[in-house]
């Protein structure tokens, strides 16, 4: 599926907390450290289960972190914290800082050995990822998060300030949370009158793959105001029936570019309304890696859906 696969970490020490050691504590060293550390006799272990239900307990501040979802990686650059980042899977690619760091495969082909060659003392990965039990069995730190709705990233957000081990971790996590509720407040306030209450379909992945209303995607599109034909009964990321999308007549269909190519030849499809009066937004690959994603950037997926809709119903 479309949504499963992707991002990376990297904090450093600085070095007069260990001159002044070496002195004697002679001198005092009021920067003794870099903003993403502590000394590790005043850090408090922290906690948390992550979504394979498994409590993983973090005692020391990640220096080597590598993430294997592009959605983690852009969550750890949006805490600031970019720095700590040594690797990541082939699909992360923003912020630009992480288009120069390693990049070590996908859910089913991780290149193991060369992430075992970055020496890691966190890896931050989705539930689905193959490479799980052969890292801990060797050791490392490992973290499964995959959020699926917004309560989930909200959660996710503070588990990673946590296990990062970042300044003030709390209050930065919920800080980058409320920028992104403003954010999507201000893009549903820019929806056009014409386009509320409009149904919807949108098609996350190759295979009939849709963005039910229970995923972060349909909470987005509820938050603008629009109706989806996939309901929360149907799950978050449910694969749809063709027919269904038929009888479920949306007026708006969103999708990718390359399969919005073939919307006519679906059996039945150019009885939908949404086709017959081409309002289709189609996003390009960069455009997708955006609205697909589970991190921070929803605001800028809200903004490319509110952007079409502007285009639909032109005011």
């Amino acid at each position: 599926m479309l949504m499963k696969a992707l991002q990376f970490l990297r904090v450093m020490l600085a070095g007069p907390a260990y001159a002044a050691v070496l002195l004697g504590a002679i001198l005092m060293v009021p920067h003794a450290l870099a903003q993403n550390t502590a000394s590790p006799q005043s850090i408090t272990p922290y906690q948390l289960t992550d979504d394979r239900g498994r409590v993983v307990v973090i005692d020391k501040v990640p220096q080597r972190v590598i993430t294997l979802l592009p959605s983690l990686g852009e969550i750890v650059c949006e805490l600031k914290a970019c720095d700590v980042l040594v690797g990541v899977d082939r699909y992360s690619n923003w912020p630009e800082r992480v288009k120069s760091l390693p990049k070590l495969g996908g859910l089913d082909d991780t290149q193991l050995e060369a992430l075992v060659k970055l020496k890691p003392d966190l890896v931050l990965l989705a539930r689905s990822s193959r490479v799980t039990q052969r890292l801990e069995s060797m050791g490392i730190k490992v973290v499964a998060l995959e959020p699926q709705s917004q309560e989930d990233m909200h959660r996710v957000i503070q588990q990673i300030a946590g296990a990062l081990h970042l300044p003030n971790a709390k209050k930065r996590a919920e800080t980058l949370w409320q920028s992104i509720q403003q954010k999507l407040d201000t893009a549903a306030a820019r929806v056009p009158k014409a386009a509320k209450g409009t149904r919807i379909y949108f098609e996350a992945g190759t295979g009939y793959f849709a963005a039910g209303e229970a995923s972060y995607i349909g909470e987005t599109l509820k938050r603008l105001g629009l109706i989806n034909v996939v309901t929360p009964a149907m799950g978050s990321f449910p694969q749809v029936n063709p027919e269904f999308v038929v009888k479920a007549n949306p007026q708006i269909i969103f999708m990718g570019e390359r399969a919005a190519t073939d919307l006519k030849t679906r059996p039945g499809w150019q009885r939908i309304e949404a086709i017959q009066q081409q309002k289709i937004c189609s996003f390009t690959p960069d455009q997708s890696d955006i609205v697909v994603r589970s991190g921070p950037r929803i605001p800028d997926a809200a903004d490319l859906m509110v952007a079409c809709l502007k285009r639909i119903y032109p005011e």
